[in-house]
């Protein structure tokens, strides 16, 4: 059974553990007056994470639909939330939209551009366009600017059956996840490019309290510093060219 988490007021933590592969998948459900669900896992997750977030609203009332990049652990089963949500609607950056949504999505989804903002009632969210961080040209995340919660997507990403919020330094945890799948045939998940350090000083600049991971534990505390050390591991465990 999933395991739902409040890890800051409204912002329920909906983990999925597959235990094959020693990984959590996190979905993220804000309460408020227009709903968010921020991931909607893969089409064979869609009645686990549905009866999750049914013991917490009624999912027909969904407003938004967000999630980093196109994948399918992001948005796999998105159609199946719009024919339950009557209102729902994707939101996504430009590039996402265009490319993915506008032909994936079974209605069609907001586009934001760069620093736009949205509210969903007492809560108000912020796009910020990442691209190919962590992957993909049509990455970005959504920054919670009344809470200051970043959901992060892949950022962070770290294996295990883990706590579901820590303060505890997770870096170690991300290096020994980024290096063990720079050694298998996933090697090349996470690019370190040019544009990496001044995409992840500018989310630091957000001041951030709490990251909302994909995989692993969210995490509270200097969330800036988080992000700037993350530069400095993506760089040690990803900069250098990969040997095949």
């Amino acid at each position: 059974m999933a395991k739902i988490t409040e890890i800051a007021p409204h912002v329920h933590r909906i983990s999925i553990l597959f235990p094959e592969i020693n990984l959590q998948f996190n979905h993220f459900l804000v309460v408020d007056d227009e709903p968010l669900l921020y991931h909607t896992g893969m089409r064979r997750m869609f009645p686990e994470v549905l009866e999750a977030v049914k013991r917490v609203i009624d999912p027909a009332k969904l407003r938004w639909i967000g999630f980093s990049h196109f994948e399918v652990d992001e948005c796999g089963s998105l159609n199946d939330w719009l024919k339950l949500a009557p209102r729902a609607q994707a939101v996504s950056g430009v590039v996402g939209a265009l490319v993915n949504l506008a032909d994936f999505a079974d209605r069609p989804p907001r586009a934001l551009n760069a620093d736009e903002t949205f509210s969903t009632g007492k809560f108000r969210f912020r796009y910020r366009p990442t691209p190919h961080l962590p992957h993909g040209w049509d990455a970005g995340v959504l920054f919670e600017e009344t809470q200051r919660v970043l959901f992060c997507s892949d950022l962070f990403h770290h294996d295990g059956d883990v706590e579901p919020l820590t303060e505890s330094d997770i870096l170690g945890r991300v290096r020994s996840a980024i290096t063990a799948y720079q050694a298998g045939p996933l090697m090349d998940y996470m690019p370190y490019t040019p544009n990496t350090r001044p995409l992840l000083h500018g989310l630091a600049a957000l001041q951030p309290r709490t990251l909302a991971t994909m995989h692993g534990s969210s995490f509270t505390g200097d969330c800036a510093k988080a992000l700037l050390d993350l530069d400095g591991v993506m760089q040690e465990t990803l900069g250098t060219p990969s040997r095949r």
